[in-house]
């Protein structure tokens, strides 16, 4: 493989999306979720993606409670804002102890919520903005309705949605054009295939896949051994316990074999899996160090074929994934699943 990665080609999210790379950035880690992160590493991490042309970056308002969109500031000092595309995802409510509240995605918290990220961001617009979740006490008719008077008075540019079913997709876009929808989509979690994504093909809606390398699991890069920080929800994720870990281990075991006779790492099939799903499909990494996204920018060089993508499907069948990709409060949450 070559020793410096192919640049990531560029794409349009959707029919109705911005123009992006066809690879994006997730930066939840680096403030939230998996543990502790080094801020200048994460910093350096933004940047080298960056600077490998990769200018989708995904952030929440709700992840280390306004970190990371700080953070995204931070390193996007000195750049060109026009040449970097922000995904900003807002809804979910958190106290002071960092727990979870709810969903709040009305009308009134939807542009409250976008006052203090273009704040935090230190912007004028976000380029894509999208609930986190489907509020279940609001019609999501009223929240689009609230983001595209958004969007009419410039402060965002494109209007997504994230883990909805197929149904709210045609409501949604029914109010306003949806430049893509942002859901887990891995070798371990497929069902958007069943009835989501040709839905959201139908209506040239586009897929930002997040969880591409499943929390970790596919990474290449974990063990039964690893200890779980009291910070890390995969603590408590039913995927990474007990013999659903023994299972889902093996698995990658198995994808580790396919993915060294191409000449790649675990996590470098993986992700090209996804990137091969088709072109409306951008994969959002979750790199927190620069080594790591090294190694998925590397994904960009796997040209997976018909009998490649045989083998990878065989050593990772669809639906053999072991345990849910949330605990069942989390789940319960999901549009997407129902």
């Amino acid at each position: 493989m070559p020793t410096t990665p192919t640049a990531p080609a560029r794409t349009t999210l959707g029919t109705t999306g911005p123009e992006t790379s066809a690879l994006g950035l997730g930066l939840m880690g680096m403030s939230d979720l998996y543990g502790p992160a080094d801020e200048a590493e994460s910093i350096a991490t933004i940047h080298a993606a960056l600077d490998a042309g990769v200018t989708l970056m995904d952030t929440g308002d709700f992840y280390g409670m306004g970190h990371n969109e700080l953070l995204l500031h931070e390193a996007l000092r000195g750049r060109d804002r026009e040449t970097v595309q922000i995904s900003v995802k807002f809804g979910a409510q958190r106290g002071p102890d960092n727990g979870w509240l709810g969903y709040d995605a009305s009308p009134a918290a939807t542009k409250s919520a976008l006052a203090y990220t273009l704040r935090r961001l230190r912007t004028d617009h976000v380029d894509v903005y999208r609930p986190a979740r489907l509020d279940p006490d609001v019609p999501i008719e009223e929240t689009v309705g609230a983001i595209a008077e958004l969007v009419k008075a410039g402060y965002v540019r494109h209007i997504g949605l994230s883990e909805v079913g197929a149904e709210t997709l045609r409501r949604a876009a029914a109010v306003h054009p949806i430049s893509d929808l942002q859901i887990e989509y891995s070798l371990l979690s497929r069902s958007l295939e069943a009835e989501v994504l040709p839905v959201a093909r139908e209506l040239g809606i586009g897929i930002t896949a997040y969880g591409v390398l499943s929390r970790g699991l596919l990474s290449g890069h974990w063990n039964a051994d690893r200890e779980i920080g009291a910070s890390d929800f995969r603590g408590h994720s039913p995927r990474f316990q007990g013999e659903n870990l023994t299972r889902n281990l093996a698995l990658v075991e198995a994808l580790r074999s396919v993915a060294e006779a191409k000449g790649a790492t675990v996590a470098q099939a993986a992700i090209a899996w996804v990137a091969s799903r088709g072109a409306d499909v951008v994969p959002l990494v979750g790199a927190r160090r620069r080594d790591r996204l090294a190694e998925a920018l590397g994904s960009l060089d796997v040209h997976l074929t018909a009998a490649d993508l045989a083998a990878v499907e065989a050593a990772v069948p669809e639906g053999s994934a072991a345990g849910d990709r949330y605990a069942a409060a989390q789940m319960a949450m999901l549009d997407s699943e129902r």
